[in-house]
Order: structure tokens, then C-alpha cells, then sequence
């Protein structure tokens, strides 16, 4: 087996194989492609080991990888290459990556820039789009140019952050792989990691063994890195293929909760907690807090010397300053330090504290999964019920639904609901487009034959944010929309969102009974941290929903949760942390 053949990099490959394909408008292939690279991505064992166990025929069994699929996986496990791979990119040599990133550019414009304007990367996009090139291009013109040129400007603006969902289960296949080395007895993740950012720079881990050696040794040649940094005994650094730049240190007992304080963060948390400790006249630091006082000679002549009061615990710290326990979602100066004190802290809403989901898309449109899979993987995931919210018909894209179309789906969710009676309820729903002028997608009669309506923004990006508040506020008003989903339209690190205003949304759904959503997929975490914190003042209530298009998304309800409890969110403000029956009472 070749050392970097990761799950990750065999479903990025997999995922490229079906862009690149979709260059050439090669019907079916490119999202069989995309489905089984979501599937390797979300196995539950290395495809390295499936492979070992049983070659070929064995991943085959991994759901949505076929013959050919399964063909080009062993070759790559084997060789490291695949030679299909090797040749799409030969005949577009583009960086997919890059160029992907920039909203609106899908393979096929992707491939028509290359082929019209030699573009491959960014560099190349940027200058033929100031040339005013893109603009006279057959199916662009001047507003795709002026929106190309936003959108590289934002990459630039947020380059070197990564998606939190996207890094962290590589994170935590380090973290379990630093805490298999001998004499390792505790490894904790610290970081904006830690904090739950939807967004982060690096990642640091923190580590308490009886030997540094091996655990320096074993991190610095893990297969996923690319290159050492700098490697001493007890601190490594390195640089991931994937250009994400980790740390490691081995810390002594006495210091980790210290340590897991400082390294955790945020700087502007520390830097209250130290000006607390000065005030007390002790040191705060990574290795302890300690209280200062002068040797037996006296004040003017003794040494200064240093007691150590805590640090073994982040418990015991924040009980010595007179503090309840802050969650790390919370450590960013906002507040918590002063109810902590006050003891007026938050009873976070708790991760695995979901009973439902209120976001899933099927096969019916844009999805993976059919009804039936989609209701299967959440009754596994330990959900009382779902909402099956495919998208409305103004997404032909998608293949969104029309009136006529959603009641054979519901019919569709009667005939699944009798299999699965005892085990989920599947709940009949919509993600249905709110237009230009604020109506919806649908007739009204349609959505008031449904559990649930979701409304949501998909189109006219641009408008002024009067316009875009008057839009979305009226379709809020619609007495069958029920949430207003991924309110803020952004996708991170790729579009920003559009023009809202948000204290007046948040003031709307109060008034309308609307539930805005914290969307749980990681490309979107929206609502953001601080807006979650509005809702929660003004008394809003919110439900975290995957997003889901595929079966393995349902894990993404954690960092949905996470964000919620970034935003101070409790149980309380989020509806499908309820059963069934009191959701549906909570909504209009």
C-alpha cells in the first residue's frame, strides 16, 4: 500500500475523476463518482483495509462503489496513480481545487475558460477577468466577470482557513493515532479546534506521555504529512497535504490544564484570565497558575518566588479564579468570564441532545439517498424523526419538485413510514424557493398539506439588503413557512452572504413565529455564532438541521450543535431537541 492512500486522498481523486468527467458532459458517471467518494470519505474503516481483507470484490461492497469505481480505487491503493485520472487531467490540466472555490465556476465553465482563455488556476482567472476576456465569452459576460472577480478576492480574504467539518475527522484520525503510541496516557485537540470555529488556521494537540520520543516520532511521520517543520523534544510542527499546519507537545501532568487553557484560547479569553491573575497578584500561564511572593529576606531583598496554586485541571483553574467551568465554545471575551462569575453561564444544549432533523434532500431531487436509506441511516444515528425537505420546482437543477410532483412524494413517505412504524417518523416537508418578490415556490394549498416548509434564498444574490430584507421577510409571513433555512446564504470560503439585515430578521421571526435554522453543513454553519446569540436575546427559537443529501451527512448534526453552543444556545431555543409532537407544537 502507498503511505498517503487515506480515505481522503482516494475520495479526492474519486471527486476529481467526476468533475472531470462532467467537463465532458458524460451523463450518470460524474455523480456516481461524486456518491462513492462521499461513501469513502464516510467509511467507518480504511479503504486500505477493506481492500487487504478482500481485494476488489470487497469494495465493491462499499455502498455506490461499482466495478470500474472499485477498479480505479485498488489501482490507486497499489500504486498510488490512476491512469484514467491521469489522462482526464492531462487533457484539462486545470487546478480543480483552486479554481473550484470561486462561486459560480463549475466544471464545465471551468473547462470552457480553459479551453477559451488557456485559464488553470487562479492567477489565470484573475487576469483574464481584468483584461475584460471573461465578459465577451459566450455564456458569461459582464456580470459573471464582475462576480468572478468578487469571488477571488473573498478566497483571497479567507485563504488558509479550513472548514471545520471538512478538517476535523482527519484531526481526530491523528488524535486517535497519537493516543495508540506507547506511554501515551491523555491527548486532547486544542485550538480553534476545540472552540469549535466554524472555520480554523491550524490544529494543536497536547499531549501527556512518559517519553516524548515516540510520540515526536510517530507525528512528524505520519502518512498524511508533507512536510517537518521543526522537531524537537518535547514541541514538533508540520505541514499536512492537505496545507494545514499542525502541532504537537508533550506537556507534564501538573501543567495540561493550563497547558489545554492557553492552547485552547481564544487570545482575547486569555488575556482576561491573565489580567484577572495580575490583579491578584498571581502568573497565569501555560505551565500553571502561580501565586508570586517574596523569600525570607523579605520585600526588598528576597528573591521573587513562585507557588503553584492550579493548573493540573482547566477545572480546578477556573474554580480558583471564583469561576464556574466555561466551556470552550464559549472562550471568546464576550461575556463569559463575567457570568461565569456572576455563576449565570448557559446550560449549553448538548451534543447527541438531538431528537430530529428538519433538513434532508432524496433522490426525488439533488440527493444521494432514497427516502428509505435517508430514514434508515438517521434511525441508526439514534433520530425519533426526520422532515424530507427536497427542493421546489424554480430548482430545475436540482429537479425540484412541483405541486403534483410532492404529493406522490408524500404518498412516496406513506408507503416508507409503514416500514419503519416503531422506529422514525418521517415527517413530509419542503425546501421551497422564496422568489424575487418574496412569494413562494409553491401554492399555498400545497404547503398546507405538509408537517413542515422550510423556505430558503437560492437566487438574486445581489440585491440591495433592503430589498433582500423585504424579501425574505416576506415570505416569512407566509402563515405555512414554518423555518427559514441556511438564512444568511453563505458558503464558507467560497461566497459570502448576501446583504441581510439581520437584527431585523431575527426581530421578524419573533414577530412571525418563524424558526431560523443553524444548518449544520459544514460549508455553510449558518446562522453564525453571533447571530445564534441575537436569537437567543430576543427569544427566538432555532433548529440545527444536517442539510443532509446523502445518508453519512447526518453527522453533520454535531457541528451544527457546536454552533448553537458558540451562540449560547440551550435546549430550550432549539425545537428538534424536543419529540416529535412538541416540535410541531412549537412551529406556526
Amino acid at each position: 500500500m502507498k503511505p498517503n492512500a487515506t480515505n481522503r486522498a482516494i475520495a479526492g481523486v474519486l471527486r476529481e475523476i467526476g468533475e472531470y468527467l462532467a467537463m465532458q458532459e458524460i451523463p450518470f458517471k460524474p455523480r456516481a463518482y461524486e456518491n462513492a467518494a462521499l461513501a469513502i470519505d464516510e467509511l467507518g474503516e480504511a479503504a486500505a483495509e477493506v481492500y487487504a481483507r478482500g481485494g476488489a470484490k470487497a469494495l465493491r461492497e462499499i455502498p455506490g462503489v461499482g466495478a470500474s469505481i472499485a477498479g480505479a480505487i485498488e489501482e490507486y491503493l497499489t500504486t498510488g496513480k490512476v491512469k484514467a485520472y491521469d489522462e482526464l487531467k492531462k487533457r484539462t490540466p486545470v487546478d480543480l481545487a483552486e479554481l473550484s472555490r470561486i462561486e459560480g465556476l463549475g466544471p464545465k465553465s471551468i473547462r470552457k475558460l480553459y479551453r477559451e482563455l488557456g485559464v488553470r488556476n487562479l492567477k489565470d482567472l484573475e487576469a483574464a477577468a481584468k483584461e475584460g476576456k471573461i465578459a465577451k465569452l459566450e455564456g458569461f459576460g459582464a456580470k459573471s466577470e464582475e462576480k468572478i472577480l468578487r469571488g477571488i478576492a473573498f478566497a483571497r480574504r479567507s485563504g488558509g482557513r479550513f472548514v471545520l467539518g471538512a478538517a476535523m475527522p482527519l484531526i481526530r484520525e491523528i488524535e486517535a493515532e497519537l493516543a495508540s503510541v506507547k506511554g501515551v496516557r491523555k491527548v486532547a485537540v486544542a485550538g480553534s479546534a476545540r472552540r469549535r470555529r466554524d472555520t480554523i488556521g491550524d490544529a494543536d494537540f497536547l499531549v501527556i506521555a512518559a517519553d516524548p520520543y515516540p510520540v515526536m516520532e510517530r507525528f512528524v511521520n505520519l502518512p498524511e504529512v508533507a512536510s517537518v517543520i521543526a522537531r524537537g523534544g518535547t514541541k514538533s510542527s508540520v505541514k499536512l497535504r492537505t496545507g494545514m499546519n499542525l502541532d504537537v507537545r508533550v506537556v507534564p501532568e501538573e501543567s495540561y490544564g493550563a497547558a489545554l487553557n492557553y492552547f485552547t484560547g481564544s487570545k482575547d479569553h486569555n488575556v482576561a484570565l491573565r489580567k484577572i491573575a495580575v490583579a491578584k497578584g498571581w502568573k497565569l500561564n501555560e505551565y500553571g497558575l502561580f501565586r508570586l511572593g517574596r523569600g525570607a529576606k523579605g520585600a526588598e531583598g528576597g528573591a521573587m518566588r513562585e507557588t503553584r496554586i492550579a493548573g493540573k485541571t482547566e477545572e480546578e483553574l477556573y474554580a480558583k479564579f471564583g469561576m464556574d467551568y466555561i466551556e470552550p465554545e464559549l472562550r471568546e471575551n464576550t461575556g463569559e468570564i463575567e457570568a461565569a462569575r456572576a455563576h449565570h453561564l448557559p446550560k449549553l444544549v448538548g451534543y447527541g441532545s438531538l431528537k430530529g432533523d428538519l433538513q434532508t434532500q432524496t433522490t426525488w431531487t439533488d440527493g444521494a439517498d432514497t427516502i428509505e436509506a435517508m430514514a434508515l441511516a438517521a434511525a441508526k444515528r439514534g433520530l425519533e424523526y426526520i422532515v424530507i425537505t427536497d427542493h421546489t420546482k424554480r430548482l430545475a437543477m436540482a429537479h425540484g419538485l412541483d405541486a403534483r410532483r410532492l404529493a406522490a412524494q408524500g404518498a412516496e413517505i406513506d408507503r416508507v413510514q409503514k416500514k419503519f412504524s416503531g422506529k422514525i417518523r418521517i415527517l413530509k416537508g419542503s425546501e421551497c424557493d422564496i422568489l424575487k418578490d418574496g412569494t413562494l415556490d409553491l401554492p399555498d394549498e400545497a404547503l398546507a398539506k405538509l408537517d413542515v416548509v422550510g423556505a430558503s434564498v437560492h437566487s438574486y444574490f445581489n440585491l440591495t439588503r433592503a430589498e433582500q430584507t423585504a424579501r425574505v421577510k416576506k415570505a416569512m409571513e407566509n402563515p405555512h413557512v414554518d423555518i427559514l433555512f441556511h438564512p444568511t446564504g453563505r458558503i464558507l470560503n467560497r461566497r459570502e452572504a448576501y446583504d441581510i439585515d439581520m437584527e431585523e430578521i431575527v426581530a421578524h421571526a419573533r414577530r412571525t413565529k418563524t424558526v431560523l435554522e443553524i444548518d449544520a453543513f459544514p460549508d455553510r454553519a449558518d446562522l453564525k455564532d453571533d447571530h445564534i446569540r441575537l436569537c437567543v436575546e430576543a427569544g427566538v427559537r432555532m433548529s440545527i438541521d444536517s442539510d443532509a443529501h446523502a445518508a453519512a451527512h447526518f453527522d453533520y448534526l454535531e457541528y451544527g450543535i457546536a454552533q448553537a453552543r458558540r451562540g449560547w444556545a440551550e435546549k430550550k431555543d432549539i425545537v428538534n431537541a424536543w419529540p416529535a409532537e412538541k416540535m410541531l407544537q412549537l412551529l406556526k
